[in-house]
Order: structure tokens, then sequence, then C-alpha cells
């Protein structure tokens, strides 16, 4: 039983597949198997792109897939010469001759092959010619809004993470490195750590104070993270940071991977006519964030 898909998020629509893949592979005493690619077909279609952000790297798709009770994940490099591939010869070549493929399972949406023929009448024409079912599955939706990566990229951007979370079906998460920044948060008793993000492609929430889970060398603590400019200490707009204030913490955890789960938005970035009202709002951002941690 197999889906093909590049499942960006993994989300509740993805999740539904995932859970009628697993269903069949029951049914008909098989096994669940999920066709992904890496990288991204976008680097590859169109290299000169500088805007594709991803809900989820590689080794968190991993992750996810394991935990929805995928048997075999098989990530297939996504080059020049297979974004040629016709659907009908991918189709042939891998699902049926190399697979032994028995039923396909695809999302509402799904296309794929060279110049995203594949649709799904085109794929049941191909599923008669080659001898294996195919099922398509309708679009879920949370509230009566349909679930997709896209969505969820926005609500991330305009920094709505309950509405992200909501459709993800988990905590959006956040992996990368302890770097060394200016140690401003220290001199004003809000010491915090600067992240570097895992991945490059990996989607950063827009700019804001957010309520996170922190979890370091296997241990959770709750913090707070601010992703922006520091205007109240920096003139320079396009100088990005993520640091986060990890709370009843002070070890040295340069170089240490670190990982990040949004759970709210406290509020906008702001910058404060000084240091004393900055510090002031800090307190206040800490109480909301603990509030928010302690309660979810």
């Amino acid at each position: 039983m197999v889906t093909i898909g590049t499942f960006d998020g993994v989300h509740l629509g993805h999740q539904k597949v995932i859970a009628q893949l697993n269903k069949l592979a029951e049914k008909y005493n098989g096994e669940s198997v999920i066709f992904t690619f890496y990288p991204h077909p976008r680097l590859v279609t169109s290299p000169s792109e500088t805007n594709l952000r991803l809900l989820t790297t590689l080794n968190e798709k991993q992750a996810l897939f394991e935990k929805y009770g995928i048997k075999h994940l098989i990530v297939y490099p996504f080059n020049r010469e297979f974004a040629q591939l016709s659907y009908s010869n991918f189709v042939e070549k891998i699902l049926v001759e190399k697979m032994k493929t028995r039923c396909l399972v695809v999302g509402y949406d799904h296309r794929f092959g060279k110049d995203r023929e594949g649709g799904f009448e085109y794929l049941k024409n191909c599923a008669k010619r080659f001898n294996f079912e195919v099922e398509k599955l309708d679009v879920f939706a949370v509230k009566e809004e349909n679930v997709s990566s896209t969505k969820i990229r926005e609500a991330l951007q305009n920094g709505d993470i309950k509405k992200a979370n909501r459709f993800l079906g988990y905590n959006f998460t956040l992996h990368g490195t302890v770097i060394e920044g200016n140690q401003l948060g220290r001199k004003i008793g809000f010491p915090t750590a600067n992240i570097s993000s895992s991945d490059k492609h990996k989607i950063i929430p827009g700019y804001g104070v957010y309520a996170v889970n922190v979890f370091v060398n296997g241990r959770k603590f709750y913090g707070m993270l601010n992703i922006g400019t520091r205007p109240t200490f920096n003139s320079n707009a396009d100088n990005r940071s993520i640091e986060v204030n990890i709370f009843d913490f002070a070890e040295d955890i340069y170089n240490h991977e670190i990982q990040l789960v949004f759970i709210a938005k406290i509020r906008n970035e702001q910058k404060f006519n000084g240091v004393e009202e900055l510090i002031e709002q800090l307190g206040k951002d800490k109480i909301t964030a603990l509030n928010i941690l302690k309660n979810e």
C-alpha cells in the first residue's frame, strides 16, 4: 500500500491519507509505504527561486511518519532526470516493477510527474492498465476551512501559531544550534540563547514574541522567544535574530542543538523608548508566557 508526495508539514490532511494507507495495509495484510523526495522538487525545477520555505525538514518528516505508523519510507533523490520522467513511466518502472504496488492512496489535489500531468483521472487509467487499485481522499477541513501546507505557512508568517498548530495536528517545531550573540539580554537580566536554524529552507514564524517549550539535552524548559530585529538596540532592520530566554536556566550551551516548540504568540515586536521600559515589558511577557505554557 503506497502513497506519494512531498508531505510538507505532515499535517492533518496528510495524516488522514496515512491513516487510510495503514487501514488498507492491515485489510490486505500488506505494509504501508510512503514514497517521498529529497531535495524538495522546487529546488530542482526552479533553482533560482530563493523564497521556498518548508514546514518540516527531512528529519522531522521521518520522525512524524514513524509516529503515525508508516512501516517503510522511501526517500527518492529528486534530480533533473527524475523531473523529466513521465507519469506513466514512473508508475510502470517504479511503482509497479520495483515496488509491486497493489493499492495507491492519494490526496484530493494529487499532481505528479513531468508538468504535473499525473492527476487522478490519469492515475485511474494507469491503475487499470497495470492492474492495481487507486483511492482518492477528499480534502480535510478544520472548522470548515480546508487544511493545506500553504495555509499553514501563511498562518506562521502571520504569527498565528494556534491556527498553524491546529492544522498541523501538533505543535510547530524549530530545530537549531545555539550560536554566540552580543549578550545584550544578559546585561538586562534576560539572558538569551541565539539560534541558527538547522535548515535554511525551514520556515520561521513572523516577527514577534512567542511562548515556547525548549528542549536542551533531552530536558524540557519553559521559555519566551523573540524573532525580529531587536529594534530597541538595532537600527539595521534586515538583521533578523532568533533568540530565546530559557526560564530558570543558567548553563553554557553554545554549539548545542536545541529544539523550540511554539505554543502561542504573546505580542508583536516593538521598539521601546529605553532599556527600563523594555525590561518592564519583558517581565510582563515572562508572566504571560508562563501562564500559557503551564496551562496548555
